[in-house]
């Protein structure tokens, strides 16, 4: 069995003139993944490519669509995580590179160590002969959006056909952050986790209120002690909300493919896909 879900970030109204836009991003992505895992590619494989995609997409907050902060810069954050081993690959605050989920992938491969931030992560890139690009093509993306949500994050889980779970997020942070913000999105537990004994989650909304909770390996732990996905992903969200009056949500899924969509704002855009079977797109809670 395999399974893809991808999502598109938190804080959309549904009457955004751009809502098809991410839509669109969201199927293509989960249909890159969906061939990959139909091929037989790891999930560590399958998230990346879709997180890939998702970069790619001006109209959401990751890659060409990052926001820029009080500097004028674009600095952005990823994170990649392997269920089956629990290695982890991140970077924050990293400028000048249209694909942060690659670079967070080679993190996890190429070092020793789990997360580098920004001009580490730059000079790293460098080092490794990581393909980068000029600022004005992050800034011009981000500036030629209109209508665009307020703050979000882009996600990725997969299960693949040996049974290995991963997860991965990437964002280009809040708009008019202070330089050298870091959100949820590269903090393993907060931005996402997998654990091939629990499950994975991926999360996205005010990265300040869910690195409070550490909500995506909240989730997990809930799954872990015997709850279902989906009532588990709505129980983060609930406490989300009570406790720190916040927005997010967030996907998640277990060993067994089953998955949780949760969310607080009025939509978010998310895509799935089970074996061969069509792609389900939407933007509101399942049913």
């Amino acid at each position: 069995m395999t399974t893809i879900i991808v999502h598109g970030g938190a804080g959309w109204h549904r009457d955004n003139p751009r809502l098809p836009d991410a839509f669109a991003a969201c199927e293509a992505a989960a249909r890159t993944a969906q061939r990959l895992l139909l091929d037989g590619a790891s999930s560590l494989d399958a998230v990346e490519h879709a997180v890939r995609v998702l970069e790619d997409a001006p109209v959401l907050n990751a890659g060409r669509g990052s926001y820029a902060n009080t500097a004028g810069d674009v600095e952005m954050d990823a994170l990649i995580m392997d269920g089956s081993t629990l290695d982890i690959g991140a970077v924050a605050a990293v400028q000048r590179v249209l694909h942060p989920i690659s670079l967070a992938r080679r993190v996890m491969t190429d070092t020793p160590h789990t997360l580098l931030v920004a001009d580490g992560a730059s000079r790293f890139a460098d080092e490794i002969g990581f393909p980068r690009c000029d600022a004005s093509e992050l800034l011009a993306a981000a500036h030629a959006r209109t209508a665009a949500p307020p703050a979000d994050t882009v996600g990725a889980l997969a299960l693949d056909p040996d049974g290995n779970l991963a997860a991965a997020s990437s964002t280009g942070g809040i708009p008019r952050k202070l330089p050298g913000r870091v959100g949820d999105s590269p903090l393993p537990g907060s931005g996402a986790y997998a654990d091939n004994t629990t499950a994975a989650a991926t999360a996205t909304g005010d990265g300040e209120a869910l690195m409070k909770l550490v909500i995506s390996k909240h989730v997990c732990d809930a799954i872990a002690h015997g709850d279902a996905t989906q009532p588990a992903s709505e129980a983060a969200v609930t406490l989300l909300t009570d406790r720190l009056h916040a927005m997010g949500g967030l996907i998640a899924l277990d060993p067994r493919g089953n998955i949780g969509i949760a969310f607080n704002a009025e939509a978010m855009p998310y895509a799935f896909a089970v074996d061969d079977a069509k792609i389900t797109v939407s933007d509101a809670p399942p049913s």
